[in-house]
This record gives C-alpha cells, sequence and structure tokens, in this order.
C-alpha cells in the first residue's frame, strides 16, 4: 500500500512546477514584461467578447483570462503558453448555456477540471499528436465561421434571438435587423474590423485591436450614438470564490458536456503549445504537464464565475512574437488584466458590443489561413473529404461531434490506403528449387505446385481479398504461402487465412507456409491457425524447406515418381 502511494505521489510530484520553471523567469524579465503587457492589450477586447458570446457576460470573460491566464501560466507546461476564454470553446459553452444556463456552465467547467487532471495522471497528453492536420484545419476553419455567426445579432445591433443553433440564430437576427434596421451598429462592428484587417496588413505589431475598440467607444460616448448598446456593468473586482452554482444532482446530465470540454481544452492548448514550440528554438513544452496546468486553471475558474478555459493559439503567437521567453509574459498578461477589472471597470463598461462583435469578426477572419486550406484540399482526395466533413460537422453539429468524425473518416480513410497497400503475387519458386532438377523436373512440379508472396499488412481492412483470392486457386495440388513481408497482422487476417487453408484442404489442396514472423505466430496461434499449419508439418522457416516438403509430399501421394533424393526431402 505504502509503495502505491509513494508512485502516486511521484506521479503527482513530477507534474508540478520544477525549481527550472522559476529560474527562467529572471533570465530577461524586462522583455517578458513588454510581451506580457502587448498580450494584456490585446487579449482585453477577447475575453470581453468571448465572455458575452458565451452568454455569462464580460465580466465571466475577465475573470477567466485573469484566473485561469495566471493559474494556467503557473502550473502549465509550457513557457510561451497564454490561457483564457477562446472562440472554439464558445462554441461549445452556448449550447450548453442554452439547455442548463450559468450554473450548468460553470459546473461544466468545473468536472472539465477535474477530467484534465485525470488525462494528465493518466499520461494522455502524448496521444494528441496523432491527431490528422486536415481534421485539425477543418475545425479550425468550422469554429472560425460559428464565431461569425455568432456576432451577427451584435453586429447588427439586435436582441440575440433564441436558440442553440448557431445558423438558425444568425437568420433569426438578420430577419429582426430587416424590420428594424440599426445601422450605427453595423458601421461600429464593420469599422473596427477592418480596422484589424488592414492594420495587421501595415504594422502587424501594433494592436489595433484595442485601438478600433477605444476608438468606437469614444465616438459612440462624443456623438451620443444611443443605438450602440454598451456592455453593461461590470464587477470592480473578482467576486468571492463561491461553490453556490454547484448542483450535485445534475452531475450526471452534466458529465457528457464536461468531456466535450475537457477533450477540446486538452486539444486546442496541445496544439496551442506546439505552434508555441514551432515558432521558437530551443522551446520543448510538457503535454501532461500542460494538461495538468489547464485542470487547475479550469478547476479555479468556475469559482470565481468564469467561463471553462483553455489557451489561446492567437494570444500565444503574440506572445511569442514580442519576445517572451518564459511565465513570466503570461503572469504578466493576467496581472494587468486584473489591474483593468479593479481599476478600470467603469470605462470597460462603456464599450459598444457592436465593436466588441467587430473585434471577434475580425478574429474569425484571421482564423482561416486560405493558403493552408487551399494545400490541404489539393494533397490527396482523402484529406479534402476529412477537411469538408469536419469542417460541415462544427458547423451543424458541435465541435467534439465534428472532431469524432473527423477522426472516424480519416481512420478508414487511412485503413482503407494501407490496405490497399497489401499484395499476394504469385511467384517463380525455381530459384529456391533445393537439390538438382531438370527443367522438365520443374516443369512437372509448376503443374502442381504455385507459390504466393503476402506483402503488407494481413488485418481486418483488407484479409477478406486474400481469401477470396486464395480459395479460387485450382489444378494445384500444393499451395506455398511466403509471409517472410507480412509487415502485421491482426486477429481478422489470422482467421481468414485459417478459413483459406481449411477450404483448400477440403479440396485436396495441401497449404504450406514458410518465414512466419515470430511476432505473428501468436496471433496465429490464439485463432487456431498455427495448429492447424503444424498438424502435418506444413509450417516451415525458410522457402527452399517448404518447396522441398512439398516435393516430397508429391512423391509421397503419387502425383510424382519418386527419385533419389525425396528421401531425403524434408517431411
Amino acid at each position: 500500500m505504502s509503495t502505491v502511494l509513494a508512485r502516486s505521489w511521484d506521479r503527482v510530484a513530477s507534474l508540478l512546477p520544477a525549481r527550472a520553471d522559476f529560474a527562467v523567469m529572471g533570465r530577461n524579465p524586462r522583455r517578458d514584461l513588454l510581451a506580457g503587457l502587448t498580450v494584456a492589450v490585446v487579449a482585453l477586447p477577447l475575453a470581453l467578447g468571448f465572455g458575452v458570446s458565451s452568454g455569462l457576460g464580460a465580466g465571466a470573460g475577465l475573470a477567466t483570462a485573469v484566473v485561469a491566464g495566471a493559474l494556467a501560466a503557473l502550473f502549465g507546461g509550457s513557457n510561451l503558453q497564454v490561457s483564457g476564454p477562446t472562440g472554439a470553446m464558445t462554441v461549445v459553452l452556448v449550447p450548453i448555456m442554452a439547455q442548463y444556463g450559468p450554473g450548468g456552465v460553470l459546473t461544466v467547467g468545473l468536472m472539465a477540471g477535474v477530467l484534465l487532471i485525470v488525462l494528465a495522471l493518466l499520461k494522455a497528453g502524448r496521444s494528441m499528436r496523432y491527431i490528422p492536420a486536415p481534421v485539425v484545419e477543418g475545425f479550425t476553419l468550422g469554429i472560425a465561421c460559428v464565431i461569425g455567426l455568432q456576432q451577427v445579432p451584435n453586429a447588427l445591433g439586435v436582441a440575440v434571438p433564441e436558440g442553440d443553433k448557431v445558423l438558425v440564430v444568425a437568420w433569426r437576427a438578420a430577419e429582426e435587423f430587416v424590420r428594424t434596421p440599426n445601422w450605427t451598429a453595423v458601421a461600429l462592428a464593420v469599422g473596427v474590423a477592418a480596422v484589424m484587417l488592414l492594420g495587421a496588413r501595415w504594422r502587424p505589431t501594433v494592436p489595433f485591436s484595442i485601438i478600433a475598440v477605444i476608438a468606437a467607444t469614444l465616438a459612440a460616448q462624443l456623438f451620443h450614438l444611443d443605438a450602440a448598446a454598451p456592455i453593461g456593468d461590470l464587477p470592480s473586482g473578482l467576486p468571492v470564490p463561491s461553490l453556490g452554482f454547484l448542483d450535485l444532482s445534475a452531475l450526471g446530465s452534466l458529465l457528457a458536456p464536461a468531456v466535450a470540454v475537457a477533450a477540446l481544452a486538452a486539444l486546442e492548448s496541445l496544439l496551442s503549445a506546439t505552434v508555441a514550440d514551432g515558432m521558437t528554438v530551443g522551446q520543448q513544452h510538457d503535454p501532461d504537464k500542460e494538461l495538468f496546468g489547464q485542470g487547475i486553471a479550469n478547476l479555479a475558474a468556475p469559482l470565481f464565475g468564469g467561463v471553462p478555459a483553455t489557451a489561446a493559439i492567437a494570444r500565444t503567437a503574440v506572445n511569442v512574437r514580442t519576445g517572451a521567453g518564459s511565465r513570466l509574459a503570461a503572469l504578466t498578461h493576467a496581472a494587468v488584466l486584473a489591474v483593468i477589472v479593479f481599476a478600470a471597470a467603469p470605462l470597460v463598461s462603456r464599450i459598444p458590443l457592436a465593436a466588441l462583435a467587430g473585434v471577434l469578426l475580425a478574429t474569425a477572419i484571421r482564423m482561416v489561413e486560405v493558403g493552408a486550406l487551399r494545400a490541404m484540399a489539393r494533397a490527396t482526395r482523402s484529406d479534402a473529404i476529412v477537411l469538408v466533413l469536419t469542417a460541415a460537422a462544427t458547423l451543424v453539429l458541435d465541435l467534439v461531434y465534428a472532431v469524432i468524425i473527423g477522426l472516424a473518416v480519416a481512420g478508414a480513410l487511412a485503413l482503407r490506403a494501407v490496405a490497399g497497400q497489401a499484395r499476394m503475387d504469385q511467384v517463380d519458386f525455381r530459384a529456391d528449387l533445393p537439390g538438382e532438377h531438370s527443367d522438365e523436373e520443374h516443369a512437372l512440379l509448376a503443374e502442381h505446385i504455385v507459390a504466393y508472396r503476402i506483402d503488407g499488412p494481413l488485418f481486418f481492412a483488407g484479409a477478406h481479398r486474400f481469401l477470396l483470392e486464395l480459395s479460387e486457386v485450382a489444378d494445384v495440388r500444393v499451395v506455398i504461402l511466403r509471409m517472410s513481408r507480412v509487415s502485421t497482422m491482426d486477429a481478422t487476417g489470422a482467421l481468414v487465412l485459417k478459413d483459406a487453408v481449411e477450404k483448400l484442404n477440403r479440396r485436396g489442396i495441401a497449404v504450406l507456409t514458410s518465414g512466419v514472423r515470430p511476432g505473428q505466430r501468436r496471433t496465429l496461434e490464439s485463432v487456431g491457425a498455427l495448429d492447424l499449419l503444424r498438424r502435418e508439418g506444413r509450417e516451415y522457416a525458410t522457402t527452399p524447406e517448404a518447396i522441398a516438403a512439398a516435393r516430397a509430399h508429391l512423391h509421397r501421394t503419387g502425383v510424382l515418381p519418386a527419385t533419389p533424393d525425396t528421401a531425403e526431402a524434408v517431411r
């Protein structure tokens, strides 16, 4: 018992921050502080906007950015990661909010935090690297479309219609706008988006999002644009931590949404960390620590009224590009946002919702990498299919279903491609024929013996094709299967091979195998195929031994006349 506890504690201790993580923070603090300040300026409108989009309000977005941003930076597995509310998470939260209300969203965040910590303890972080690129690109495109559609009501200056499907909500908002147009809101949203998109091309290092939001807010105040609805009152500080939202009776019904949120948080965080590593030299994240840090962040954020959080790829990229080298930058970002919450809440509350909609519309547009999508679509037909299906499922269903569908389709297409590489070719066995033999004898043997070489995998996706080919063999007495080039074999492949051997045996055709690898013997033995082959000594290490045994079988059954060397043939 003590040994188990010791091992468990060692596993937990390996996920906690180490002294080296903090030592890096002292190398260039000035650069990290400047990077953190820059990221905070970029993150402020995004945190407000995603808080509003989730349905819990701008204050929830700020609380998430502060609490989750600080804890994920402290406990995470990357020195460069910046966490907070994100568009992808908002996409998942909207239907949860519609069905379960604010308490349900906070409970889901708490449960997702526990699940992320469990994944970290199970060392599941490294498994995320197996997500195919078309799936990632597909749901990124789908997320961008959903984020854009979510902003339609605020961009048009109409009340958000009821519903949890973004296509339906956007359509209803457009209908309401046609009845009562609000061109002020449209002008603010389009203006903010245009400033961000054009400014990013002109001066990529300038935070045009905050400039555009300030300009829109000043315009609304100076010109008394009553049609531009503001965010509204914000709390002048973080609320006291509370579990008042927790309803134990609802945990069962919220488990599925919590799994979806945890899966998304893990996927997006590890993807973001991988992107950050690729943008630098010498940085390498720990995926299990990153899951642990995100788990701690999502455990704490709901206590302060925050929505579930994940690492933000865009904010992480800004952090890297502005020179961040340690966790101090992400911690500074959270501290600056905390100061804004405490000191500038009355000013922030005057920001028009349409301006935030413009920020998120520009963000959605910038998420779409046209070049990457075009390259992925042109790579192979399978990649294009996976990309389109994942994007469509994200838009019509939800992100988790989209990832599952994308993975399932990608896996099926990959299995089909691998199965297509498997071959079974008839080969000439003259070079492997042992002993002296004339051309006449070889010709006579060739009438009664056929040899096949199996290349590639023999598994469920393509095994039945071999059964059909083997079953159609006729007018011979012996079939030799050369299996040294079989790359992998599963139980289905072994069963198909066994069925083929039994069918041939019933027709009086002996089946001999050669070159079975040690790793495949266990599979063959588990389904009884190896016993079947060994019953009459028909499993051999090399092809010459199998051919010698085939000659001996033909002489023994009287098909061929006896020769002096047949007595020495392998039996």
